[in-house]
């Protein structure tokens, strides 16, 4: 599908004052992107997890709009109380999104989000935030087109969810998400995330995702602004190349359940993805001593008991330890007896692979 398919078609029903609501997940990259072109096209496709307990939860109460001088109206609340801060990213979103839901200018919108995670804590709430908000406006949208299909409805949220950030447009659907044009995923594309539908080996089901909170303050370096760094970067062509080849390993390695080659993959791409952040002019740092030690203490654990433990990182301090649900006890054991000391308050978060967005 390409832009213009998703531009409305003329709306049969009406939109009366009422509310809608949708739940959508984090996810967590297994295979990063990190650059993008114009209007959030990334330069090179990724592949992810999607969460189930790392959510956010979004319901918009539509109304009339007061007569202003705004070209959009609308109030933001987290957790109940209402956040300026979010208001530029959300009208740059409505901006965005204007040609093809021509209805966000004629409504004013109040909408109350909350996360079940810490704000700012590493995990990615803009890719959560944005999937269910966009969700929101494609259940206004259905309300105006009765006849809409389940498979259009998707698509466009998580083409209108990108245009708020990328990486939201991974966390509709779930439990494998690719997003970016990739040769061996003919039905993949740079505008919406599609729900990977190859083989996975049973190694896979139920993969667990620990999220050990390093640092819960907000990032130096934005991800927006980390991704722009991105061009004219020495290395740039190169880990789009090698990013290619890795997700391209790494759905073999998927279908085969090779454990251990998704460790190698998969830490490999975490190191890979800072060390771009670390050679970017200009430089900058998002990785903490205790990011490091954590890194450190996991190869001991895998060394000294052959587990299939490893881990993964987003764009901060966090460390995501990602490992196969039969080894939970032994693994949530390790992180109580050798790694909450290196949390911020011994602060952990327990997740698993998820399937998606839920309608509230």
């Amino acid at each position: 599908m390409i832009h213009k398919d998703f531009i409305s078609k003329p709306y049969t029903g009406q939109l009366e004052e009422t509310e809608f609501g949708w739940q959508s997940p984090s996810n967590i990259a297994l295979v990063k992107y990190w650059g993008k072109k114009e209007i959030q096209i990334p330069a090179n496709p990724s592949i992810s997890f999607t969460l189930d307990n790392c959510h956010t939860k979004t319901k918009v109460q539509v109304g009339p709009k007061v007569k202003s001088e705004k070209e959009f109206s609308f109030e933001v609340l987290l957790d109940g109380k209402p956040k300026e801060a979010f208001a530029p990213k959300i009208e740059t979103f409505f901006k965005r999104v204007q040609p093809y839901l021509p209805f966000v200018d004629q409504y004013h919108f109040k909408i109350q989000t909350t996360n079940s995670f810490p704000h700012s804590s590493g995990i990615a709430s803009s890719a959560s935030g944005m999937s269910a908000l966009a969700l929101c406006f494609m259940s206004m949208e259905k309300t105006l087109l009765p006849d809409m299909n389940q498979e259009y409805f998707f698509k466009k949220a998580s083409f209108l969810a990108r245009l708020g950030s990328g990486s939201a447009s991974r966390s509709t659907q779930g439990p494998l998400m690719v997003f970016g044009e990739h040769q061996d995923i003919p039905e993949s594309s740079n505008l919406y995330g599609v729900k990977y539908q190859g083989e996975v080996h049973d190694n896979f089901n139920n993969y667990q995702d620990t999220v050990l909170l390093v640092d819960v303050g907000e990032k130096k370096v934005s991800s927006s602004v980390g991704h722009d760094l991105v061009n004219g970067h020495p290395f740039a062509s190169a880990r789009f190349e090698q990013a290619n080849k890795n997700l391209s390993e790494l759905l073999q390695i998927i279908k085969q359940g090779d454990l251990e080659a998704f460790v190698k993959v998969v830490e490999s791409e975490a190191l890979v993805l800072h060390a771009i952040m670390m050679s970017s002019q200009p430089y900058y740092l998002l990785l903490r001593p205790n990011t490091l030690r954590i890194i450190e203490k996991v190869w001991e654990y895998r060394a000294n008991t052959n587990s299939n433990l490893c881990f993964t990182l987003d764009a901060g301090a966090n460390v995501h330890l990602l490992y196969p649900e039969a080894e939970k006890q032994e693994v949530l054991q390790f992180i109580r007896n050798e790694l909450v000391v290196y949390c911020k308050n011994e602060q952990y978060i327990c997740d698993q692979i998820g399937f998606g967005a839920k309608k509230l």
